[in-house]
C-alpha cells in the first residue's frame, strides 16, 4: 500500500501553542505582594505604608486581598521583634533578607493572626523562594507547634528596649504596658464630616484651641492642615505656618480640597515672619518622637532614636518661646505633642513656668483626658486613640517674649504676600 493511501501522513501539522508556566501566569496574591513590601522595608529602608501603596497600586486584588496584605505588612513591621525571637529558636544561621521575610510572615499568621496554622504554612510557604521553601516549612512547622516563653516585655511587646524603659519610667509600669499594647493595635480612622481623615485626638486638641469667629489665630506646625482647617470652620482667620515648603504646598491642596479658607505661610517657627502680639490664639503642635502615634506608624518604633528626645525638646523650647511673642494679651496660647514623654510634655511646661510667669494655666479637659502637671495627657488605652498631651495657657501682663532678629516682617493685618490663601 503506497504512502498516497494514509491521509494522515499529509494533514498540515498546527504549530504548537506554548503554555506559559503556572507560576510566570499566576497573579501575585496577597501574601506575595506583602512578601515583596516587607523585603522593601527590610531591605532598602523603605517606608511601610509608601511601599505598600506602591506595590497595591500596581496589582488588581479584591478588597479583601488588600485588607489581607495590609494587616500582614503593618502587623509585621510593628512586631519584627518578636517574631524575629519566634523565628531564632529554630534557625541558628543569616538569613537571606527574602527568606527573613518570608519567615517573619508567616510566624506573624501563626502568633498574632486568627489564620488556621496549615492554612499560614502552606500558603506561606508557596511563596517563598524555591530554594528555601524546605527551611521555611520546616521552621514554621516548629513555631506552629513550640509554646512560647517571652523573654522580656520588650520582645513580647515588640519595642525597643528604651522605648519601653522610658514609657516605664515618666508613665509607671502598667500604664506605659497597657499604652504599647494599645499601639500594638491597628487603630480606627475617624473621618470628620467634611470627609477629612484624622484620629479623634487631634480633633479634640483643635477643639481645646477654642477659637471663635473673627479671631486671629496662628497654626504654628501646621501640615498636612488638619487640625488647621478644623480651627477654621468656626469664623476664625486661621494662618497656617509650615517649615518644610513640601508640606505647605501639601497643606495648601489640603485647604483648597476642604475649602478651609486658611492662610498658608511658608516659615520658619524658630524665626516667625508675623508682627508682635497679632493672634488671639496660638496653637504650638510640636515636631516630637511621636510615642504616641507607635499604632498608626508602623515603623515608626524603628526609626527613632534615645538622642532625638533631647534634640527636639530643645526645638519645643525654641517654638514656644517665640510663640509667646506673637500672643496679645489675654490671649490663648495651646502647646501639644502627640507622645508621651516627660521631656516633652512636663519638661515643656517646666520650662514655661520658670521663663514666662505671666503664662497662667488654664483648666484642663474632662475624661478620658487626665492631669498631667500643670496639663492633661490622653493614653492610647483611654479611647483607642492617639497619645497626646496638652497645656493650655493665658497670656497676662507678666509675659516677657524672646523675640528673635527678623520678626515682624509680615503686618499685623495678615495682608502681605507673605501668606497665601487658600
Amino acid at each position: 500500500m503506497g504512502p498516497w493511501r494514509s491521509t494522515r501522513a499529509w494533514r498540515p501539522v498546527r504549530p504548537v501553542k506554548k503554555v506559559k508556566s503556572r507560576e510566570a501566569t499566576t497573579a501575585p496574591n496577597a501574601r506575595a505582594v506583602a512578601r515583596d513590601v516587607l523585603l522593601r522595608v527590610d531591605r532598602d529602608g523603605a517606608y511601610a505604608n509608601l511601599a505598600l501603596a506602591a506595590a497595591l497600586s500596581r496589582t488588581d486584588l479584591s478588597v479583601r486581598d488588600r485588607r489581607f496584605a495590609t494587616e500582614i505588612v503593618y502587623g509585621v513591621t510593628r512586631m519584627r521583634r518578636a517574631c524575629d525571637f519566634l523565628i531564632a529558636r529554630f534557625v541558628t544561621r543569616e538569613l537571606d533578607p527574602a527568606v527573613r521575610a518570608t519567615l517573619r510572615m508567616g510566624a506573624f499568621q501563626l502568633q498574632f493572626m486568627r489564620v488556621p496554622a496549615h492554612a499560614a504554612v502552606a500558603e506561606t510557604v508557596a511563596v517563598a523562594p524555591g530554594r528555601a521553601r524546605g527551611l521555611v516549612n520546616a521552621v514554621l512547622r516548629r513555631v506552629s507547634e513550640a509554646p512560647v516563653n517571652w523573654p522580656d516585655d520588650a520582645t513580647r511587646l515588640s519595642y525597643p528596649d528604651w522605648v519601653l524603659d522610658r514609657l516605664v519610667s515618666d508613665l509607671g509600669a502598667e500604664s506605659a504596658r497597657r499604652a504599647l499594647e494599645a499601639m500594638n493595635r491597628p487603630g480606627k480612622a475617624s473621618v470628620r464630616a467634611d470627609g477629612y481623615i484624622q484620629d479623634r485626638s487631634s480633633t479634640w486638641v483643635a477643639d481645646l484651641v477654642g477659637c471663635r469667629p473673627h479671631e486671629r489665630v496662628l497654626d504654628m506646625c501646621a501640615a498636612p492642615g488638619g487640625k488647621a482647617s478644623w480651627m477654621a470652620r468656626g469664623g476664625a482667620t486661621v494662618v497656617a505656618n509650615e517649615l518644610h515648603t513640601s508640606r505647605a504646598r501639601q497643606l495648601q491642596g489640603n485647604s483648597r480640597r476642604l475649602d478651609a479658607g486658611l492662610l498658608v505661610v511658608n516659615g520658619d517657627g524658630a524665626c516667625p515672619p508675623f508682627a508682635r502680639a497679632c493672634f488671639d490664639r496660638i496653637l504650638v503642635d510640636a515636631p516630637c518622637t511621636g510615642l504616641g502615634t507607635l499604632g498608626s506608624r508602623p515603623d515608626a518604633r524603628w526609626r527613632i532614636d534615645p538622642p532625638a528626645v533631647d534634640r527636639l525638646v530643645a526645638v519645643q523650647q525654641q517654638l514656644v518661646d517665640r510663640a509667646i511673642t506673637l500672643l496679645r494679651q489675654g490671649g490663648t496660647l495651646v502647646y501639644s505633642v502627640c507622645t508621651l514623654t516627660k521631656a516633652e510634655s512636663l519638661g515643656i511646661d517646666d520650662h514655661l513656668a520658670r521663663t514666662h510667669t505671666g503664662l497662667v494655666p488654664l483648666d484642663g479637659p474632662a475624661e478620658p483626658w487626665r492631669p498631667w502637671g500643670r496639663g492633661s495627657i490622653l493614653l492610647p488605652q483611654a479611647a483607642g486613640t492617639q497619645g497626646m498631651a496638652l497645656f493650655r495657657y493665658q497670656a497676662t501682663g507678666g509675659v516677657r517674649g524672646h523675640e528673635p532678629p527678623g520678626t515682624g516682617s509680615v503686618a499685623s493685618s495678615l495682608d502681605t504676600s507673605a501668606v497665601r490663601r487658600s
